[in-house]
């Protein structure tokens, strides 16, 4: 299914996808909690149609051809019509493309493994190349990302792998979310490796790429679909300035600018050269 947009109101709501269906279409709604409604499409071949006819619902949802639809559908949707609640995973499938899924399971098993005993053995053969040998051993430069040390170091990083990366892999495709993964992991992972060694680990870096990404690229190029809100992009430009300034957590924080910084050129080079 493909999430199309939420209301507030489920009347409004219900009234477009009763039009919908009176062009046999069928839409679903699913409560998203905090009092939103998310309109859910089935079949992809009518995602165009659909939305085209949804910027026109959002501009007037009172018009008549919406109630008349609602009256028309009234006696089959009591019959019906519920609510359905999708599951977590499902939920977390529904927006994450392959390659999104792996790396969440990925750090998830090695996460695990970590509290199993196999700690040290993991970090000696995932960490970042420290020394002239292991830059050869070229997983080094990705797989420290899958290295994680504490359930909220975890769930942070996850959480806005599956967001942004999420959000790439459906609008661009799994090839540009593995590149901007392996390009970010090796350069964000050199910076901090500069500063501070090879004592460090997690997709941090990479997530601030993929924040830096979208962020440029929604402004460069908006037909792209990819659209990151303002209050979204303070708070994580806010968490990286209090990681520089604050003496207490310890944060990768050069990871975080270096991978900042790759995610917002790698949208400026895509950008420049589709234009030129």
């Amino acid at each position: 299914m493909i999430r199309l947009i939420s209301f507030n109101n489920p009347r409004v709501a219900q009234a477009f996808v009763d039009y919908m269906a009176s062009r046999d279409i069928e839409i679903i709604m699913m409560p998203e909690g905090e009092g939103q409604f998310a309109l859910w499409l089935k079949q992809a071949e009518h995602q165009l149609e659909v939305e085209a006819e949804l910027e026109v619902f959002i501009r007037n949802p009172q018009d008549r051809k919406y109630q008349a639809a609602s009256w028309q559908t009234a006696d089959s949707r009591t019959q019906q019509f519920h609510y359905h609640t999708p599951s977590f995973f499902a939920q977390i499938k529904e927006k994450a493309g392959p390659f999104t899924l792996i790396i969440m399971l990925t750090c998830v098993v090695i996460y695990g493994l970590l509290f199993l005993g196999f700690g040290q053995t993991l970090f000696q053969a995932l960490h970042f190349p420290a020394s002239i040998e292991q830059k050869w051993q070229l997983w080094r430069w990705i797989s420290h990302t899958f290295l994680h040390f504490s359930v909220t170091h975890i769930v942070f990083n996850l959480l806005w792998w599956w967001q942004f990366g999420g959000d790439i892999e459906k609008k661009l495709g799994s090839f540009k979310l593995v590149q901007l993964f392996a390009v970010s992991a090796a350069l964000s992972g050199a910076a901090q490796y500069w500063v501070e060694g090879a004592n460090f680990g997690g997709l941090s870096g990479v997530v601030y790429a993929l924040m830096g990404y979208i962020w440029v690229l929604g402004w460069r190029s908006p037909e792209k679909g990819l659209f990151i809100h303002k209050t979204l992009v303070v708070f994580m430009l806010g968490w990286l300035v209090l990681g520089f300034i604050q003496p207490f957590m310890a944060i990768a924080n050069s990871a975080h600018l270096a991978g900042l910084v790759t995610g917002c050129v790698m949208a400026a080079l895509e950008g420049k050269s589709r234009k030129a």
